[in-house]
C-alpha cells in the first residue's frame, strides 16, 4: 500500500496547469482540503510571479 500525499498531489497538479476544480477527493474531506492547499500554494506563487512581470 502506498501512502498518498494530497498536498503534494495538489502542488503537482498546479504545476501541470490542472485547475483546482479537478480536485479528485470528496468535497469536505481532509484530503480535499490538503489537495486544495497544495494547489493554492503553487498557483498563488505562479500568479504572483506573473503579476510582477506586467
Amino acid at each position: 500500500m502506498t501512502d498518498r500525499d494530497p498536498f503534494a498531489e495538489g502542488e503537482r497538479a498546479a504545476r501541470d496547469n490542472i485547475p483546482a476544480e479537478a480536485n479528485p477527493y470528496s468535497n469536505g474531506s481532509d484530503e480535499h482540503a490538503l489537495w486544495a492547499a497544495g494547489h493554492e500554494r503553487i498557483a498563488g506563487a505562479v500568479e504572483a510571479r506573473q503579476s510582477e512581470g506586467s
